[in-house]
């Protein structure tokens, strides 16, 4: 059950990709950019959430340069690499304390 349960999982991330780049899509298609700019921004960001923070931006902002969407594009890409390793340093540092805690598991009898 749990295989199966990574495979819609899996999809279900697929699918919520594809929504975002294609909100993407149609956010830099309004301002008269192609599609292989949406593409290369939704790969670049490379999080659905992070895709849909760029789609409203150019949905809202309507930026008029194409550096201002770089920019932009930039800075939510930071944020999630900030975001990462901080998740990623928590864990570790869990994984530490329990050391600490616990000791090594070793089958000493």
């Amino acid at each position: 059950m749990g295989m199966n349960e990574d495979i819609f999982s899996t999809a279900d991330n697929q699918s919520q990709w594809a929504d975002s780049r294609d909100e993407l899509r149609r956010a830099l298609e309004s301002l008269g950019y192609p599609t292989e700019f949406a593409d290369t921004i939704a790969k670049y960001i490379g999080s659905p959430k992070g895709i849909q923070r760029m789609a409203w931006y150019v949905n809202y902002v309507r930026p008029e340069k194409t550096e201002l969407i770089v920019d932009e594009m930039l800075a939510i890409k930071s944020e999630i690499d900030t975001w990462r390793e901080r998740k990623e340093s928590q864990q570790a540092n869990a994984a530490y304390t329990q050391l600490l805690n616990c000791g090594l598991d070793t089958d000493d009898e």
